[in-house]
């Protein structure tokens, strides 16, 4: 077990008033050492705590005066301080198989962590969930969790998950779900395998063993060029169409049994299908939003000035490895957030957005609508990860810098936050290596229109700490 490191302190806060610094381990708190970030949060919630430190190899006692429930002022370097909960299935759909060899290292982790899970938004297929474990969830309310289900047939389950414990895993949903833990789930659909009729029966499974949950995004798998996997392809239009049926169907069902439409297909269907997106009002609240479900629809509201902030959090891949904060991706940061880059041309120069091939499909409509010719797209083909990986959140900067270098100096260039991580894209690289100055954007439809206004008509919104971005977020 490792210590929890302290990355930033607050200026002012009662961390600092106590003399805190930044690089100190946290050895105890109140004569506790905490296992991960949750149970530091509870400890440091508690009035005038006492920390137990190591400076430098030197023991350190402070007595921070604090009320109750008041903040601590530290940032911490990680979520988990004793040992990542792996994953030990091996799904054949698992994209971290599919990465490309010589990635930095943290990419390589699959978790299957409940913690991540609640921290991260994660999902976990309670395959190494335990009595304890349950225990923790109930007893803190560790809620919402993630779950992927994938199919409710045992024997499918076990299959997909390669995994003889997935066959009997979810009786762990079914307990979180008895003792009124909010859960959503997810099913990835592989082609072939649980489609068609097995994607029915997970439906069906659902309705009859785990009506209580509070969504379930049903989504399409990624399939990139270095998989070795002969079962997995990507879906024909005419197998996303079927996809979208069966969700629509079983919406009525859910409607008219549980009250609420409870099953939604990711975007991706839509597009794959050359079909028009769900009315917003469908998407209840949109509250997978996160996992890809509706963000054509709020990126459409938010562009067009129907809502006055952002729908939801827009988190990107691999978002809690790497410097994700560690009090979790809703958290606000207090050092190392990504800024826009300070080099760049007038504000009135020719403007290019940066997108992947299926954010463009939305975002076309959108810039059209403006009937500007000084705004384009630069769709950026993923010659990285290749396949049919075609997601904004997943662009690289080696796919960047090819796609800038045959682009015209002078011009504004539009780089949507969700493609990166403390400054790095996924393949290591960082903004600075491209050819061109570009602009990091906050990815959100309220944050790229006022990107493109002209300067000296921008509104100022509060909710925009940055510019910001492109396409409809991490999933497209």
């Amino acid at each position: 077990m490792s210590f929890p490191r302290v990355v930033a302190v607050a200026p002012g806060s009662p961390a600092a008033r106590a003399g805190v610094l930044v690089g100190d381990l946290i050895v105890s708190i109140a004569g506790r050492a905490p296992r991960d970030v949750i149970e530091y949060r509870l400890l440091v919630d508690e009035a005038d705590p006492w920390l137990e430190l190591d400076r430098g190899g030197l023991e350190v006692s402070l007595e921070v005066a604090k009320g109750d429930g008041e903040s601590l002022g530290l940032e911490v370097h990680s979520a988990l301080f004793d040992q990542v909960r792996t994953c030990d299935n091996h799904c054949e759909f698992c994209f971290i198989y599919q990465l490309p060899p010589g990635m930095r290292e943290s990419l390589y982790l699959k978790d299957d962590d409940y913690r991540l899970s609640f921290l991260y938004g994660n999902f976990t297929t309670l395959t190494r969930f335990t009595e304890s474990d349950l225990e923790r969830v109930v007893t803190e309310r560790l809620s919402p969790l993630n779950v992927s289900i994938h199919a409710t047939d045992p024997d499918v389950r076990s299959d997909l998950l390669r995994n003889r414990r997935g066959a009997t895993s979810l009786r762990w949903l079914r307990a979180l779900l008895d003792h009124d833990i909010e859960v959503h789930g997810q099913i990835v659909v592989c082609p072939g395998v649980n489609d068609g009729r097995v994607l029915d029966d997970t439906l069906a499974g659902v309705l009859d063993q785990f009506p209580e949950l509070a969504s379930l995004c049903v989504v399409p798998l990624g399939v990139s060029r270095w998989s070795n996997e002969p079962r997995m392809r990507p879906h024909t239009r005419t197998e996303a169409q079927g996809v979208i049926e069966a969700v629509q169907d079983w919406q009525d069902v859910f409607l008219a049994t549980v009250g609420h439409r409870l099953v939604f297909a990711a975007d991706e269907y839509y597009l794959l299908a050359d079909r028009p997106f769900p009315e917003p009002v469908t998407y209840e609240g949109f509250a997978m939003h996160e996992d890809g479900i509706g963000m054509a629809r709020t990126f459409e509201l938010e562009f067009s000035g129907q809502v006055e902030s952002p729908t939801g959090v827009q988190p990107g891949f691999f978002a809690w490895v790497d410097g994700a904060p560690a009090e979790g991706y809703r958290a606000p940061r207090t050092s190392g957030r990504p800024g826009a880059v300070t080099l760049r041309p007038s504000r009135n120069a020719p403007i290019g957005i940066l997108t992947g091939p299926l954010g463009a499909q939305v975002l076309a409509p959108l810039v059209e609508s403006l009937g500007r010719d000084d705004v384009r797209l630069i769709t950026v083909a993923n010659q990285f990860f290749g396949g049919n990986i075609g997601v904004t959140g997943l662009m690289v900067g080696e796919d960047l810098a090819r796609t800038l270098a045959e682009q015209p100096e002078g011009h504004r260039y539009l780089l949507p936050d969700v493609c990166l991580s403390q400054g790095r894209f996924l393949d290591g690289s960082s903004p600075e290596d491209l050819p061109r100055p570009v602009e990091i954007v906050t990815t959100d439809g309220l944050a790229l229109r006022a990107a493109l206004e002209p300067i000296g008509s921008r509104r100022p919104n509060p909710s925009m700490a940055v510019p910001t971005a492109i396409h409809p977020a991490g999933a497209l």
